[in-house]
């Protein structure tokens, strides 16, 4: 947007459907604050033996003025209406979903320090090593805790209420149970360092955290304030990012946010863009640039890189359901030519949602004997379909390689 004394140009960002930008005039008597010159993110405020960052609230009015930022915002909304208009004809969508949200879920808790891949990622808690189940539990939880919010959307808005339940479900039984799962903190904690004496970020005092988040929850619900929702959520991350209103978890809930609201505000039919990849490959940088905001008010930095995020992940996101479709229309086709198509048919389809098999769960998806499966699993071996990747006997795990591999590179 440009800003005169007397009129104001506003860029109208249409939602992804126009792919245009509308340009009109409008009237309007005040005057808004540029995010370049007149943003101030908020102060240091010394608590005797340190300093607390207060955020500025930001359920306020905003005027866009970087054309690079205008430039990216129009490409974003682009490519998320490219890639959701995949979930409109992709037969069972959801069931490719579940791998995208796995994929999701051990690449925001890598970010966190723990160490499970995707392929343990769907293995059952018995084909884990011990020292990787504390890891394999949280990512498990992550799973959990999206899903169920996803599903809360239908009755329960974007909210403190949703954010604090879904928190309690990302800590529950885990490492963080212990620290108020499902409540925002009571004491002061800090990003980096040892203790508040090195600390690299101390969020505001925990007295401030109900006022904050409800300027969150007025932000993300009013509509007279003219912002695209791919700014929008980007300073909500920014800002609850900036708040950090639990003890633990804070991390993944701001990520698992993003989706959230892109669902909630209906730029996404289906939650099928997830940015923690993105977030981990360039995390130093993520980090960085959240602080500049912070400590240079330079919030256009922080809105590039995100959209930028918005649209390599949207594109990356795009180019894996191209795959999908032409690997699962290839092994369609492939299976005709085995012996018990009609069967191995039900196991393909549900190799795409659970790439990871052994005997046991080929029986109970096909309803077969024992001895049936065993040799279902030797045709799909010798067809190149499945893989073997450990174990012994019935135990003996097999992977649907060429798809589990889209969601490892």
């Amino acid at each position: 947007m440009f800003q005169t004394k007397k009129s104001a140009i506003f860029f109208k960002f249409e939602t992804y459907k126009t792919k245009e930008i509308a340009v009109f005039l409008i009237l309007k008597k005040h005057v808004i604050k540029k995010i370049m010159k007149d943003f101030i993110s908020g102060k240091y405020i010394s608590q005797g033996t340190y300093k607390s960052f207060h955020p500025e609230e930001i359920n306020r009015e905003w005027n866009i003025t970087n054309m690079q930022l205008i430039n990216l915002l129009s490409e974003a909304d682009r490519e998320l209406g490219k890639l959701d208009s995949f979930s409109e004809y992709i037969p069972d969508v959801d069931l490719f979903i579940r791998m995208h949200v796995l994929k999701e879920a051990t690449q925001s808790s890598r970010i966190e320090g723990t160490r499970t891949n995707i392929e343990e990622a769907l293995k059952d808690i018995e084909d884990i090593h011990d020292e990787r189940r504390l890891d394999w539990e949280e990512v498990q939880n992550y799973v959990m805790a999206l899903n169920q919010a996803i599903e809360k959307l239908d009755s329960l808005p974007f909210s403190t209420r949703l954010i604090k339940e879904t928190h309690q479900s990302l800590l529950q039984g885990v490492r963080g149970k212990h620290k108020l799962p499902g409540n925002f903190r009571t004491s002061q904690n800090w990003i980096g360092g040892a203790s508040l004496k090195d600390a690299t970020f101390i969020p505001p005092t925990f007295d401030l955290i109900n006022e904050l988040m409800s300027d969150i929850e007025k932000f993300v619900h009013n509509e007279e304030i003219p912002c695209p929702d791919l700014i929008k959520i980007a300073i909500i991350h920014y800002q609850f990012e900036t708040i950090h209103p639990f003890l633990d978890g804070n991390g993944r809930v701001g990520r698992l946010l993003i989706t959230l609201y892109l669902v909630e505000k209906k730029l996404l039919k289906k939650p099928v863009l997830y940015l923690s990849d993105y977030f981990e490959r360039h995390r130093t940088l993520y980090y960085d640039n959240l602080m500049k905001v912070r400590m240079n008010n330079d919030l256009d930095q922080w809105l590039k890189f995100f959209l930028v995020g918005i649209i390599e992940t949207a594109k990356n996101s795009s180019k894996t359901f191209d795959k999908i479709i032409k690997l699962k229309n290839r092994i369609d086709s492939q299976i005709l030519s085995l012996p018990r198509a009609h069967t191995i048919r039900k196991i393909t389809d549900y190799l795409f949602s659970h790439p990871i098999v052994n005997v046991n769960s080929i029986i109970e998806v096909s309803e077969v004997s024992g001895p049936t499966a065993t040799k279902i699993i030797k045709d799909l071996v010798d067809a190149n379909i499945l893989k073997i990747t450990n174990g012994k006997g019935k135990s003996k795990l097999y992977r649907f390689d060429e798809y589990l591999s889209l969601f490892e590179s």
